[in-house]
């Protein structure tokens, strides 16, 4: 069984009565929506036509906000509605990045997630959705799509129907009648610069000014909601942290594998780091919550398909191998304990938890099915690259306060120079081929020819500078110099992900 709806846009008028109903069903605050009304015009004056778009959740069949839920606080009925529970819910708003729709907002009464849940409530007791009952022109159908003898099913099967981004193959169980391309494809038509009650929120105008019209068509949307980003610079700021955590841990781990004595650099220095950045990436993910006190729930009722739930336990063991090595490195430096063995040990313990502490918000963004910039073959390893570059970065920065060796001081060094090296490669890679779909591409066009051009830009020019000033420490000299290259790639990265966050948000979706 799976219950769906079809939008008859041929006979809808606007009128927003689906809009009203919903909200007051539901009580939902003003200025947020389950269901509204999106308007494109065409053409110039006096030849202008006006399209209307019925938005909402599409109660997928492989619904990507339920498998990146970290608590099940999204779930899927075995009638096929995507419901949600707003008591299990922590505010991550990771579903609202899973969703290629803009169907998920965070309420603001309950600051947790809420969408169009199909009025399931109305379900259960055999009425239909208070939409379906208000509208004037009987455009909104539902029914069960598996049941060939529904009206709905008929009415699909005896006419062309399209849906919202089927590249995202999701299933979605909206289908649309007569609506045009325009008002389902959001960059076929970016907002005007007013709309026709209102004005578009600030998002939307600067997004606006990067998103290509169709010139022959001169498609506009003049009516639509806010849809702010929902993840900002805390996210920012948390895969620094992270990066120079997992980087830290890994040069150390490198070092002790090969032969190369870092000193006290290796046994306490790198993971204090490693320990203090896992705390400041545990603490900025907490505060990005909306429910921040329901932070253990992601351990407590854990969605074991979300990358959000593993990467918390690759952050907690990461954690756990930095807590173990920095102990036993304080009481091998200061002659308490000779845990020389247990290091050696611990190195190979700490290179996959690492390479997980940085990595796995590679197979996170994977599951952000409606941001296609982070849906990228090479992010594993770019964030692989990124760490080693900031982890090294660290460290370079306490060579100079540190008795460190020169065969020390040259690994982490060349490190560096290596790690930014890797960086800027993959970034032409990335940014210089082709992208997979035309909304990756979008985004792209933000970064390396909108609005974000100059940061990105300067990013990369900080790298070369950073790289060419750590070269003449390679074998562990100038130290000075080292020190400030490394200083240098931190801001080089927290510039970059500033662009990257924010730009693969910024496509619109509805």
């Amino acid at each position: 069984m799976q219950y769906g709806f079809a939008i008859d846009q041929r006979t809808c008028i606007g009128c927003h009565a689906c809009t009203v109903a919903c909200k007051t069903e539901h009580e939902v605050p003003v200025g947020q929506f389950r269901t509204w009304l999106k308007y494109v015009e065409k053409g110039e004056f006096p030849a202008t036509t006006r399209e209307f778009g019925v938005m909402r959740c599409n109660h997928c069949t492989d619904a990507p906000c339920v498998k990146i839920c970290p608590t099940k606080a999204l779930y899927k009925r075995d009638d096929g509605i995507v419901d949600f529970d707003r008591d299990r819910c922590i505010g991550c708003k990771s579903c609202m990045q899973g969703c290629p729709y803009d169907a998920i907002y965070i309420d603001e009464d309950t600051h947790t997630a809420a969408k169009c849940n199909f009025c399931a409530h109305r379900i259960d007791d055999d009425l239909e959705p208070a939409c379906v009952v208000v509208c004037p022109t009987h455009s909104i159908w539902v029914g069960d799509l598996d049941d060939p003898t529904s009206g709905i099913s008929r009415l699909i099967n005896g006419n062309a129907t399209s849906v919202r981004s089927p590249e995202q193959n999701t299933g979605p169980n909206v289908f649309y009648l007569g609506a045009d391309r325009a008002v389902l494809e959001p960059l076929d038509a970016p907002v005007d610069d007013t709309y026709i009650w209102s004005h578009p929120d600030a998002h939307r105008l600067e997004v606006a000014q990067d998103t290509r019209a169709d010139a022959v068509r001169g498609a506009r949307t003049v009516y639509n909601t806010a849809h702010p980003r929902p993840w900002g610079w805390k996210v920012t700021t948390y895969l620094w942290t992270k990066g120079i955590a997992a980087g830290a841990l890994l040069v150390a781990a490198l070092a002790l594998i090969t032969g190369v004595d870092l000193g006290i650099l290796g046994t306490v220095v790198a993971p204090a780091l490693a320990l203090v950045m896992l705390a400041a990436t545990a603490g900025l993910l907490i505060w990005d919550l909306k429910r921040p006190e329901r932070f253990l729930y992601i351990l407590l009722k854990p969605n074991p398909t979300s990358w959000l739930f593993l990467g918390g336990v690759a952050l907690g063991v990461g954690a756990l191998v930095a807590g173990l090595w920095f102990l036993a490195g304080v009481a091998t430096e200061f002659d308490l304990l000779d845990l020389g063995p247990a290091l050696d040990v611990l190195a190979w313990v700490a290179i996959p938890a690492a390479v997980m502490t940085a990595g796995y918000t590679a197979f996170l963004f994977g599951q952000a099915e409606g941001r296609d910039l982070w849906q990228s073959p090479v992010l594993f390893w770019h964030l692989q690259a990124q760490a080693l570059m900031v982890g090294a970065g660290a460290l370079a920065l306490a060579l100079p306060f540190t008795d460190t060796g020169a065969d020390g001081a040259a690994l982490v060094v060349r490190t560096l120079v290596l790690a930014t090296a890797a960086h800027v490669l993959i970034l032409a890679v990335e940014y210089g081929g082709r992208h997979a779909t035309r909304h990756a591409a979008a985004a792209a066009h933000m970064v390396t020819s909108g609005r974000y051009a100059p940061l990105f830009r300067a990013s990369i020019g900080l790298a070369v500078v950073a790289a060419a000033l750590a070269v003449p420490s390679w074998d562990g000299d100038l130290l000075v110099l080292a020190a400030v290259a490394g200083l240098l790639v931190q801001v080089v990265l927290l510039a970059y992900e500033s662009v990257y966050v924010r730009a693969g948000q910024d496509v619109p979706l509805s």
